[in-house]
């Protein structure tokens, strides 16, 4: 394959965009072509003395080597396959108490030296503009030292065939088409991190993350009405090896009234693609539904997105400090609710935290892009709003000792800020299957799946699809419902939280390209919870034209 500029390769984000994901075209072997530690030693060091000599206070340098691999197919054809890598080094520091930040693709010393200097100069130049200095809190113990970490993994999915992926997602499209699908595409996105970091306060960090996501698509067409329905794939992206996609390992989830297969840990494709074909042609014939009040069922599978945009996004610090206004919003969940100590998030059920130590979990990482390793704290706990989601120059400003290692960037070339770590709903405390939950729900709807969605800039007002709707009358879970969202806000919503499945359910969702910043950048994150109950929630038909 020629080496030429790979311009654009995107997926529905489940925080925001189409993402952008750019690199140059290499050929397949490329990918295993390491970098060495010691040569990446030696630019970081280039670097931080350069930074220094001119003034810097601090300084840290990150190297990275992003190499992806994506396949698309429709039907029985293969439509696309593209390798592409991104390396080079990306020198952040502090002078006169300002950031400032410079990136360079030319891996020498020299150009890492000039690089330091550059952002030394760039930084002096924002100290003008700057009120108050900027101040980190401390790496308890003070740097690491030399460390590594990596994505525990079985299967490296960069010595896997092509064509046996290739292969992989043919066999799922033909079992959709098989089931009732008219059209059937299946996607395959891999994504190795090679990151290295280094700081003035004496850390040498190097990383290897792997991440894994097959999106799917099934499509029935009646003919006789050009009428058509969707029902995508309940697939989760995971960070872990190509054993994801051993069928053999996968852990079947029985979902209420058998209604649906689920997976935890491996994922069976091609068994989703069969369901997918058959339910998208039974959507077909699915009665509408009655708009009003409904207690909702939500799966982990569908209830990760609303998560991930009404309390992820919503305690980002930058969000709630304004920093997010002009392109993404602010949040509702001020600083002045966090220190009242009582403001009511949700319900005295409602235990929600942030962490990046979940093994398979995309945030899963021993440290963060600032050096700091990886943790797990509470956001919400019985219902109360408790914290926020902070970096190094932020900790201080809600009384925090020590970061919550938050900071990412997704090049070696994007200066790093705040991102989301997994945002997670805890399992229930008390034995309860989805089964069971379902059995006292008098009028409700049991939702799977992720579907459009929409929520205000402030995190506050919202409206959410699925992909698949069933009645539940008097405690039995009956047919197939279609044009469903339902309509609600954060508090009221959480607030409406009334059971929760336990341990035995929890799973997790999540986002590959979740997009924030400007310029913007794209992140993945997982979410998990269990199936969960809301009472009285409202619901709406989508295709019913209102006035």
């Amino acid at each position: 394959m020629e080496r030429r500029s790979f311009l654009k390769v995107g997926a529905a984000a489940g925080g925001s965009l189409l993402i952008p994901v750019f690199g140059n075209a290499i050929a397949a072997e490329e990918l295993l072509n390491p970098m060495a530690v010691q040569f990446k030693k030696s630019l970081a060091d280039a670097a931080m003395n350069a930074a220094t000599k001119a003034g810097a206070s601090y300084c840290d340098v990150r190297i990275g080597r992003y190499l992806n691999q994506f396949l698309t197919t429709r039907d029985l054809n293969v439509e696309n396959i593209v390798n592409t890598e991104s390396s080079g080094v990306g020198v952040r520091v502090i002078a006169n108490g300002a950031y400032g930040f410079c990136s360079t693709n030319v891996m020498t010393l020299d150009s890492v030296a000039a690089a330091a200097r550059q952002a030394v100069a760039i930084a002096r130049a924002n100290a003008k503009l700057q009120t108050e200095p900027v101040v980190l809190a401390p790496i308890l113990g003070g740097g690491v030292g030399e460390v590594a970490w990596a994505t525990p993994f079985k299967k490296d999915w960069r010595t896997v065939a092509i064509k046996e992926k290739a292969e992989m997602l043919i066999a799922a499209n033909r079992a959709g088409l098989d089931a009732g699908a008219s059209f059937m595409s299946s996607n395959l996105f891999q994504v190795n991190q090679q990151k290295y970091f280094a700081s003035t306060d004496g850390s040498y960090i190097d990383q290897d993350i792997h991440r894994l996501w097959a999106p799917l698509s099934a499509t029935a067409v009646d003919k006789a009405s050009n009428r058509f329905r969707t029902r995508d794939g309940l697939s989760s992206p995971a960070s872990m090896g190509y054993e994801f996609f051993d069928a053999k390992e996968a852990n079947k989830v029985k979902a209420a009234g058998n209604v649906t297969t689920l997976y935890k840990g491996a994922y069976d494709l091609v068994e989703d693609a069969r369901a997918a074909g058959r339910q998208a042609r039974e959507k077909l014939t699915a009665k509408t539904v009655e708009p009003g009040k409904y207690d909702l069922v939500l799966s982990p599978e569908h209830l990760f997105l609303t998560i991930h945009e009404s309390v992820g996004h919503a305690t980002e610090l930058d969000r709630v400090l304004g920093y997010e206004a002009n392109y993404a919003g602010t949040s509702f969940a001020t600083l002045d609710k966090w220190k009242s100590k009582n403001f009511k998030y949700g319900s005295d059920l409602v235990n929600i935290v942030a962490d990046k130590t979940t093994p398979g979990s995309l945030g899963c990482v021993g440290y963060d892009d600032e050096g700091v390793a990886a943790k797990r704290w509470d956001l919400i706990r019985n219902g109360i709003l408790v914290n926020y989601q902070a970096t190094r120059d932020q900790a201080a400003i809600i009384g925090e000792k020590e970061s919550h290692g938050c900071s990412y960037a997704d090049s070696w070339s994007s200066v790093q800020f705040q991102r989301m770590p997994n945002v997670s709903l805890e399992a229930g405390k008390k034995p309860l299957t989805p089964d069971d939950m379902v059995k006292d729900v008098k009028k409700g709807i049991y939702i799977l799946g992720r579907g459009s969605y929409s929520i205000d800039q402030q995190r506050y007002n919202f409206q959410f699809g699925g992909q698949l709707y069933f009645e539940i009358k008097n405690g039995k879970i009956t047919n197939q419902l279609e044009d469903v969202a339902y309509q609600s806000n954060t508090q009221e919503f959480w607030n409406a939280c009334s059971a929760l499945c336990d341990e035995r359910d929890w799973r997790m969702g999540g986002s590959f390209f979740d997009g924030k910043g400007q310029p913007s950048q794209v992140s993945a994150v997982s979410h998990g919870s269990p199936t969960t109950r809301f009472n009285g929630i409202n619901v709406i038909n989508t295709a019913r034209k209102i006035g």
